[in-house]
């Protein structure tokens, strides 16, 4: 069975970029992103490792760590480094790590058993290894995403979704399609509308199970 949401996030050490990290103690009171490749060298996982160092202020005003996971070594993510940063005009200055075992990839349902291919391996292998977890200071899992090879990530999306877990963590709130930061959310089935009155205010009642309140961050 995959990982599902809520679920404690595997733990892992591993090298990286950044040296070795153990995954649960790197992620101390953060949210992390965390990404992965199927191969280094390679056209759209270039695009989106840019993105990424583009967004770096971005996710640091969030609270939240990214660390990138590509099944090649350190020495090699080093090398592609260069490339990210000349296309991307920013330093990609977040942990990548050394996946050449598959053990990660495993560990997070990332592709099946049968692609671990050591020698010779190209991207196609590992054509599952386009993957992102968001997981929460308490080391869960709260939203996966998983995209084939040919499709590139739209990262303000994943922003949104990072923005959209955070708005709802611990408070009896859903946010609706499209929801952006600013915009009302939906009060919780669980939470009925008068004591949603007395904790928020003003509660819109569109529905009598569909009703919205100012976002109060």
């Amino acid at each position: 069975m995959g990982l599902r949401i809520n679920d404690i996030a595997p733990d892992f050490t591993a090298d990286s970029t950044e040296g070795r990290i153990h995954l649960h103690e790197w992620i101390g009171d953060s949210y992390v992103v965390l990404f992965s490749h199927p191969k280094d060298f390679t056209p759209v996982c270039t695009t989106e490792f840019g993105a990424v160092a583009q967004l770096a202020k971005e996710f640091e005003k969030r609270n939240t760590k990214v660390m990138g996971i590509s099944v090649d070594s350190v020495e090699e993510h080093l090398k592609w480094k260069k490339d990210i940063e000349a296309v991307a005009g920013a330093p990609a200055n977040f942990p990548i790590i050394d996946d050449t075992s598959l053990n990660v990839s495993k560990l997070y349902d990332m592709l099946p058993a049968e692609a671990y291919l050591p020698d010779g391996r190209t991207p196609a292998d590992s054509a599952t290894v386009r993957t992102v977890y968001i997981i929460g200071p308490d080391k869960k899992i709260r939203l996966t995403m998983t995209y084939p090879m040919s499709v590139g990530r739209n990262f303000a999306e994943i922003l949104r979704a990072l923005d959209a877990v955070q708005a709802t963590d611990g408070v009896p709130f859903a946010t609706p399609a499209n929801w952006v930061p600013g915009q009302d959310v939906i009060v919780a089935l669980s939470m009925s509308t008068d004591d949603a009155k007395a904790k928020f205010g003003d509660v819109e009642v569109k529905l009598p199970y569909l009703r919205f309140v100012k976002h109060v961050a």
